[in-house]
């Protein structure tokens, strides 16, 4: 199982693929299965490496609070253990702000790809989108704000297979205060500084990340792009993966042109 230490923390990556490196940075609480519909749809011609968030999954749960700066030295450590010098990196909600915060502060960003975040969380209340992974119920309810209700009647085995994966691999009560004050904390700044190519996608119907936060992300940067589901809720990723996947890999290509 690879691993990279830093600070005394393990953090649990995987790999899979050749070529150019993506990398997936996840949402707070969530583990690696939230990039389930995502990995196969980059790995091949790309490889594909997702990271569990300090605080999740089969990485160590150090006491809080977590920052996001701290976050993105995190991600520096997992690429260098894994031998990679630049990556495109996917990131969705907290994972989008660690993000663009490496593209400001670090060499290691080929491109971005955020889903569902914002340049600041001052008004962001993640509350909603967490349960505890020992209640069952708990975590079904907060898969409301995270899937349309349209989507949670028509694929129920989606989202029982979700709540499976979750009990699992997402983060500990204490974890999620941890991860959570990252998001509190954040507030990227001039966006001008930010030059390598973006792409933001949002469900115009995210319930807590609003849709507003990620075009006004996208009109902040320089070479950023916006591309909306409409009726999506926070997991645009799963509710239109098919389309979110045609959106990244054909961003992806283009980066090739």
């Amino acid at each position: 199982m690879p691993t990279a230490s830093r600070d005394g923390t393990d953090l649990y990556y995987e790999t899979d693929g050749d070529g150019e490196t993506v990398v997936f940075v996840g949402d707070a609480g969530y583990g690696g299965w939230q990039w389930g519909w995502q990995y196969a749809a980059v790995t091949g011609p790309y490889e594909a490496l997702v990271t569990d968030l300090r605080g999740t999954g089969r990485s160590d749960a150090p006491p809080g609070p977590y920052s996001v700066e701290m976050l993105v030295a995190d991600l520096e450590a997992i690429l260098s253990d894994a031998g990679v010098r630049k990556a495109h990196v996917v990131g969705l909600g907290l994972g989008g702000m660690v993000g663009l915060a490496a593209a400001q502060t670090t060499s290691r960003v080929r491109s971005l790809t955020l889903v569902g975040t914002a340049a600041s969380g001052a008004d962001v209340d993640a509350d909603p989108l967490y349960g505890a992974p020992s209640d069952a119920r708990a975590l079904r309810e907060s898969l409301t704000p995270a899937l349309s209700d349209e989507f949670r009647e028509e694929q129920p085995d989606v989202v029982e297979r979700i709540v499976e994966w979750r009990a699992v691999e997402d983060a500990t009560p204490d974890a999620w205060t941890a991860q959570t004050a990252a998001i509190a904390d954040y507030d990227a700044g001039p966006l001008y500084e930010v030059t390598v190519p973006t792409l933001v996608v949002h469900g115009t119907a995210d319930p807590v990340w609003p849709v507003e936060g990620g075009r006004a992300l996208a009109d902040g940067l320089p070479r950023g792009r916006f591309e909306s589901f409409d009726g999506a809720h926070h997991l645009v990723t799963v509710e239109r993966s098919r389309l979110v996947n045609d959106a990244l890999v054909g961003f992806l290509e283009s980066l090739d042109d």
